[in-house]
């Protein structure tokens, strides 16, 4: 990296050189400054001393017209001392810094290398921000560090067989990623076969991963093919692999060993070429510390490993989504919006998008349907209203109508005439810890009955006992309610 010293008073400009060469600073020296505009076209300076009282212009025409043409070089202004205020007038116009004549050695050394590290780090953002090929965005909206930096690893891994273990909030994009890779591999023209754990059933997820014969099981009407010898040749993607039970995760990884698929109920084994992207939204490694999933398993899986940032850390791509969902949406709407005030656009950058790009879409979505454009006000953020960390709500009471007795103050009369109990919910929470709240409340009311606590939510049972089942598996408790059965209540409910 090379300095350029521009400088018309030559005895300046030997005693600038002598110091930063005994620095170990390469350096070069012109008396002009269309001199110095040549130079730094052509190339190979990062950083340039500035003298303002040129021959030939002003040295704030040489700093305008760098920025003009956007020339890659960091401008160090040198003033005497009666121009201070044409020094600060250099740096609101572009400039890094500035030094006064006369020069001290070590100001002079410790400025150089300052503008030095700053053009290193200019140099590397640039290289980052560069699109390596045709692909873009491979899918994704934004163009922040922490987004091009898993374009870069997209296009790195594509090339490779080994397994990607994509991790990141729910709402993130994992999936979009996961199918990036594979449009970016060798395997592009090969089926991707995207699979989510954490939505198939427990009894059923082994066949729909390496398939069944007829007879297998009950329903097993016939012989079918899993989502692995579906993949062959091309991807297959496991969404929340961390959800998958244990004596599954074993038989995932003799698949992943053997490279041979058997069905269930089948003696067959069935060889394929698949490559395995997989996905969760928890810490992988924390699970394994846990028990739940298994270190080799892990260890095969997470060879390549991409970490998708939340949208909270993706600063301005926040409003590059907000409008490309809004232009979207608008579009298929047949609504017209031309953008968002500024008062919408800082409520969106406040917000801590605790759904990531999932909750985003819904936001606009919401917004586009139920107002008129031309711009987006922040009366019509109605959804992200009252979320605000600066801001916090008081908690509000949630009533259940539960038949029991108690004082007063506690309770409160339903339509019927029945006296309920109440509890307090503080808002904030994900809607999952507010449902289970009102739930184990509504239990408690009504004496531990499933059956009649289904009546006064109005929903099935067995919708009561699955979450039971659900919950005591996430609290560690192995009894949870499996096994249990419908009383007459509830047979009383279905019917």
């Amino acid at each position: 990296m090379k300095v350029l010293i521009v400088e018309d008073t030559l005895s300046l400009a030997t005693v600038y050189e002598h110091h930063l060469s005994r620095a170990g600073i390469e350096t070069t020296h012109v008396e002009t400054g269309q001199a110095a505009l040549s130079k730094i076209r052509k190339g190979g300076i990062s950083v340039v001393l500035l003298d303002l009282q040129l021959p030939d212009m002003n040295g704030l025409e040489v700093l305008a017209t760098v920025r003009e043409e956007q020339l890659p070089v960091t401008v160090v202004v040198v003033t005497s001392s009666g121009s201070i205020k044409t020094a600060v007038d250099a740096m609101q116009a572009g400039a890094y810094d500035f030094i006064v004549k006369p020069v001290a050695e070590e100001r002079l050394i410790t400025t150089t290398r300052n503008a030095l590290e700053r053009e290193t780090l200019t140099e590397v953002v640039a290289e980052v921000r560069k699109p390596s090929g045709g692909k873009a965005n491979h899918g994704f909206v934004g163009s922040s560090l922490p987004m091009t930096a898993v374009y870069k690893m997209i296009e790195s891994v594509a090339r490779s067989n080994a397994s990607v273990f994509i991790t990141g909030e729910s709402g993130t994009g994992k999936e979009v990623c996961a199918e990036a890779i594979h449009k970016s591999s060798p395997r592009a023209k090969k089926p991707f076969v995207p699979l989510n754990c954490a939505a198939i059933p427990k009894d059923l997820i082994e066949s729909e991963i390496f398939g069944h014969v007829k007879g297998a099981f009950t329903g097993a009407t016939g012989d079918r093919d899993g989502a692995a010898a579906r993949a062959d040749g091309g991807t297959l993607f496991l969404d929340e692999i961390c959800e998958l039970e244990l004596s599954l995760q074993a038989k995932l990884l003799r698949f992943l060993q053997s490279g041979t698929v058997q069905k269930v109920g089948s003696d067959k084994l069935t060889k394929v070429d698949v490559r395995i992207v997989c996905a969760t939204n928890r810490d992988p490694q924390e699970e394994v510390e846990a028990g739940r999933f298994r270190e080799d398993l892990y260890y095969r899986l997470h060879v390549l490993p991409i970490g998708l940032p939340p949208l909270r850390a993706r600063g301005a791509d926040i409003l590059e989504l907000a409008r490309h969902f809004l232009t979207k949406f608008g579009s298929e709407e047949g609504k017209t919006f031309e953008g968002f005030s500024v008062e919408a656009e800082e409520l969106l950058m406040r917000h801590p998008w605790p759904g990531n790009v999932r909750e985003m879409q819904n936001t606009i979505r919401n917004l586009v349907v139920l107002n008129e454009g031309p711009i987006v006000e922040v009366d019509m953020l109605a959804t992200l209203q009252g979320r605000q960390p600066s801001a916090p709500k008081p908690a509000q009471t949630v009533p259940l109508s539960v038949p029991q007795a108690a004082s007063p103050a506690s309770t409160v009369v339903s339509d019927t005439g029945d006296v309920w109990p109440q509890i307090t919910l503080s808002l904030g929470q994900p809607f999952e810890t507010l449902e289970r709240s009102i739930i184990e409340a509504t239990i408690d009311a009504c004496g531990g009955s499933l059956p009649k606590t289904a009546r006064v939510l109005q929903v099935s049972p067995s919708t009561l006992y699955r979450k039971k089942e659900i919950w005591a598996a996430q609290d560690g408790d192995d009894t949870g309610v499996a096994g249990s059965e419908p009383d007459e209540d509830d047979m009383a409910v279905n019917s």
